[in-house]
């Protein structure tokens, strides 16, 4: 069993060249699990869901085989996301904002081989993120997206570095932001040396760190070595929940190879670029089609992510 905690959302999105008209089923965890729960994990999705999706928020985790836990919520949560480029660079503003978590149970992760925290806009306090640790032995891992974000008074999203965010992130067996995020917890352009982000992360406390680079692939750093994950290239339709499923096939791989981080993260870029073929969590996914990606890029070795100090 992996346990993913973080509020799920009903999103609005339109890219280059999709547009979703209605909204459909996202968000950090739920991205995470949808595609652990298509090649046979064991899942279970903690978050608040309002009574205006929670009838649809049912029927889609029990078409998708995934346990949940609901706690209550005056609506759900959603964004509308527009991409104004093919690189994921996008607008993102708020369509429902739901509950925080109110209380997260020890019996929902205490028989976890990992729980992912993937919060969407501070639904996941810091306090629960220790609470936690607390409790839980297994693989804890943290994409920090929503704990660096809020919204103003127009709906529009914002990201800021919090008071505590070094302690909370320290708790964490890994933790995973992309490079906006990487960018906002050190000041640090990923662009130009993720490497560095990495370092300071890492000083902090998790055992790794992963930075995503979209495009250019992922860097993974142990305190002792950077790894670099080359991006399986394809013809990108919606970018939404990339880091999301990289996540969750980075957990996946993790736990089986016992450790492996290059086959971790090539496991982990094969999965990301099959969601990000497609737009919403309809889309097909085994482990097979994932593992025939990641064979292309173990073969890639030497590979080093095209940011301005490899250059």
């Amino acid at each position: 069993m992996i346990t993913a905690i973080g509020n799920p959302v009903y999103d609005y999105i339109r890219t280059q060249k999709v547009n979703t008209e209605t909204r459909i089923l996202s968000g950090c965890s739920t991205n995470a699990v949808l595609a652990l729960s298509k090649i046979g994990e064991k899942v279970r999705l903690v978050g608040s869901v309002g009574d205006d999706y929670k009838k649809q928020f049912i029927s889609d985790l029990k078409r998708f085989n995934i346990e949940y836990e609901i706690t209550p919520s005056g609506e759900t949560g959603g964004f509308s996301l527009v991409y104004y480029d093919d690189f994921g660079n996008r607008t993102l503003d708020l369509l429902g904002r739901a509950d925080n978590i109110a209380n997260i149970e020890k019996k929902w992760y205490k028989d976890s081989q990992a729980v992912m925290v993937g919060p969407i806009l501070g639904e996941v306090s810091l306090e629960q993120i220790a609470e936690i640790r607390e409790n839980f032995e297994g693989l804890y891992f943290c994409d920090p997206q929503g704990l660096l974000r809020g919204a103003d008074d127009g709906g529009r999203i914002f990201h800021e570095k919090v008071d505590g965010i070094e302690k909370a992130l320290g708790m964490f067996d890994i933790v995973k932001p992309n490079e906006l995020e990487g960018m906002v917890l050190t000041g640090v352009n990923c662009r130009e040396n993720p490497y560095e982000a990495a370092q300071i992360i890492k000083s902090w406390g998790p055992r790794l760190v992963i930075v995503t680079l979209a495009e250019l692939g992922s860097i993974i750093y142990d305190g002792s070595q950077f790894i670099d994950i080359p991006p399986y290239e394809i013809d990108l339709v919606d970018a939404t929940g990339a880091g999301d499923t990289y996540m969750g096939g980075f957990v996946y791989e993790y736990l089986k190879t016992e450790g492996d981080l290059f086959k971790a993260g090539c496991f982990a870029s094969a999965t990301s670029s099959i969601m990000i073929e497609n737009v919403g969590p309809d889309y097909e996914m085994t482990e097979q089609s994932i593992r025939s990606r990641q064979e292309q890029l173990l073969n890639q070795t030497g590979y080093k992510v095209k940011v301005a100090i490899n250059q």
